[in-house]
């Protein structure tokens, strides 16, 4: 098999693959290596020393976190690579414009997750400490309110690590205000941003109800300056839970908020048993204890080289260098190349570029396996769904069992469906690749998203919803997972649940999310009575196959809130009907001959039943099965139909798979 030079040899083993071991690299071959630890992928053309290093002190800091949030295990729902580049120029070639000078730079995605770090500079990996903190909070910790999320991710990034031991407690934010220009002469930077500890030395505080009643998007993904007062009293309240052991209370206190609606300055009282104003005072009174906190501070401003002032707190180091296993592998130039111009292509300013060099790696002659999934994956990001079509078949041709095709594929099939409001195809050919790609990566949540989904539209009701919780526990806070879930139940007639997940997410501050939880719990009524969704005046039809995911539920802003107050039940089709013949796929629920020879079955479609009579279904076309039968339930079928109002018509045919 030929090497994928972003997957490691021991995950590929999972699979029971076998793979044939590189050649050694030749003398004029860039020697790029990718180092494989337990969690981490490395991509470095530095050596296998600091392709070494670098995978250490990843897993060094992952095993921190969960030390700090008091977690045994943490999840990771989204693969990550790490590209550590020896070089400052090539860093700042591929680095986002406003990043070219900084460290490190963090490029997030719903398919893997990718950290550039640029070794030229001292311990580039502090500087992606933040990112990687609301990523792992992201996945193993319950939703919480924005102040907890950014304070936590402060207090991680101040972060040292190295094989002696932990420092941590400082100011992440803190630079010194003086520095050196080409002539070596120091210079004061007026502007300099102020500090943390400098924020919270002011002696005006948000006052604790209103800095846990901000709405602030803590998940990391839309961040401005961390130079505010409210990142820095967030940071310093984190501080104070985390070192006076007050964490379990804190998830008390959430718990009262967000799933209780218990209002919170009562829901401080009851979880920390101190009134908001007396909280204020302890962490005020902790802030003051912090002496190293000032004199880092003062040491900032002073034109004198900085001695390194001791953080608050040491942690010995959770492991060292000869404690856990690495795999090491070379890796090809061209591959290399791929994998950074994959990177590029996620970066808007660099995309146009990264795209014409993908492109230039497949025209040589051996071609670009890592470069076409490269390519296909952009072209589903501009939903060009037959380009990426083309590409991952070009892909498959070079190397069939790369897990990235395989995922590539089930997303295209996923993404098709609801960009179309159609079927998703090959549903047998899908879950297939999905359960290996969780074969390979266990944790990925957007293949059990996808796979529950699948199953759904596949008529597994059961194993659906066991794909879809499995989503949700790896990625807690995603609501399109838990809108999902209530589609799922709403498919299995399971009301309460799906009525009581749609109350939760209609108040949720996602928009999209809100207005088709809100659509869904308008319809429940109706669907669980008649088994048909209303039909509001200027609101389409569900298309045939619509898929179940969020952006496929039709809703309306004009029509949501004028519910029929009774749905009127659809008229019987009336046999003899006149007119084109139509076409529709979908789920055969029940065939109802109580009237025999005629016959009215009731076929599903997306989330919307409709009903469709026969007046003899002994002398009707039927393909794929000799007959028609009374006793068919949650068959597969194709009917060709003339409509009688809205919601059915007359058979033609029915096809039967």
């Amino acid at each position: 098999m030929k090497r994928n030079s972003t997957i490691g040899a021991a995950l590929i083993s999972l699979l029971g693959i076998a793979v044939s071991a590189r050649p050694a690299f030749a003398a004029d071959q860039p020697k790029w290596v990718e180092i494989h630890s337990a969690h981490f992928y490395v991509l470095t053309d530095a050596g296998e020393k600091r392709g070494r290093e670098v995978a250490l002190r990843m897993e060094q800091m992952r095993s921190i976190f969960g030390q700090l949030l008091l977690r045994d295990k943490l999840k990771m729902s989204v693969p990550i690579t790490v590209i550590a580049l020896k070089s400052d120029k090539y860093f700042g070639f591929i680095a986002p414009t406003k990043q070219n000078m900084a460290k490190a730079f963090y490029v997030p995605g719903s398919d893997r997750i990718y950290i550039v770090l640029n070794l030229f500079e001292p311990d580039p990996w502090r500087a992606i400490a933040h990112p990687l903190a609301h990523y792992l909070m992201n996945y193993n910790y319950p939703p919480a309110q924005g102040w907890f999320d950014e304070g936590f991710a402060e207090y991680f990034g101040s972060m040292r690590v190295d094989d002696k031991g932990v420092d941590i407690g400082g100011d992440p934010e803190m630079t010194s205000e003086w520095f050196e220009d080409a002539f070596e002469n120091l210079n004061r930077n007026p502007n300099t941003p102020q500090s943390l500890t400098q924020l919270v030395s002011s002696p005006v505080w948000l006052s604790t109800v209103d800095l846990f009643t901000m709405r602030h998007d803590g998940s990391g993904a839309r961040e401005g300056t961390h130079h505010t007062l409210y990142y820095a009293q967030s940071w310093m309240v984190v501080h104070y839970l985390i070192n006076k052991n007050r964490l379990p209370e804190t998830g008390v206190y959430l718990d009262l908020v967000l799933n209780q609606k218990v209002p919170v300055d009562k829901a401080i009282v009851q979880a920390f048993d101190l009134t908001p104003a007396t909280f204020e005072e302890a962490v005020k009174t902790y802030f003051h204890s912090l002496s190293g906190l000032g004199i880092a501070m003062d040491r900032s401003k002073q034109p004198l080289e900085q001695a390194d002032v001791a953080q608050p707190y040491h942690l010995t180091a959770p492991f060292g260098p000869d404690e856990i296993g690495m795999t090491v592998t070379p890796v090809l130039d061209p591959e290399a190349k791929a994998v950074i111009g994959d990177v590029m292509a996620r970066i808007p300013e660099r995309r146009d570029q990264a795209v014409h060099e993908l492109q230039q790696l497949t025209e040589d002659p051996k071609d670009n396996e890592p470069a076409r999934r490269a390519l296909a994956w952009d072209d589903l990001q501009q939903k060009k769904f037959d380009a990426a079509a083309d590409e991952l078949e070009r892909a498959t041709e070079l190397d069939p069992r790369d897990p990235w095709i395989w995922y590539y594929r089930s997303v295209l099939k996923y993404r098709r469906a609801e960009e179309t409001h159609q079927e998703m195809q090959g549903l047998a050919n899908m879950m297939q690749d999905l359960r290996a790609v969780l074969d390979w990566y266990p944790e990925f949540a957007e293949a059990y998203n996808m796979l529950g989904m699948a199953r759904v539209e596949g008529g597994g009701i059961n194993s659906a919803l066991e794909a879809q919780r499995m989503s949700i526990s790896l990625s807690p806070r995603n609501l399109e997972y838990q809108f999902n879930l209530g589609q799922i139940y709403v498919a299995g007639k399971k009301w309460d649940p799906a009525r009581d997940i749609f109350t939760r997410l209609k108040t949720v501050p996602e928009p999209r999310i809100a207005a088709a939880a809100k659509h869904q719990l308008d319809d429940l009524d109706a669907l669980q009575k008649y088994g048909i969704r209303p039909q509001r005046a200027g609101e389409a039809q569900t298309p045939a196959g619509a898929a179940s995911a969020p952006k496929a539920v039709s809703s309306t802003s004009d029509d949501d809130d004028d519910e029929p107050k009774a749905p009127p039940k659809p008229a019987p089709p009336k046999p003899g009907t006149t007119g084109p013949v139509q076409h529709m796929k979908g789920k055969l629920l029940t065939s109802d001959c109580a009237k025999s020879p005629e016959a009215v079955v009731t076929v599903l479609v997306g989330m919307k039943t409709y009903k469709f009579h026969s007046s003899d279904y002994r002398s009707m076309l039927v393909i794929g099965e000799d007959q028609f039968s009374c006793e068919w339930r949650n068959r597969i079928v194709s009917v060709n139909y003339r409509a009688v109002g809205s919601n059915g018509g007359e058979l033609v045919s029915v096809e039967v798979q």
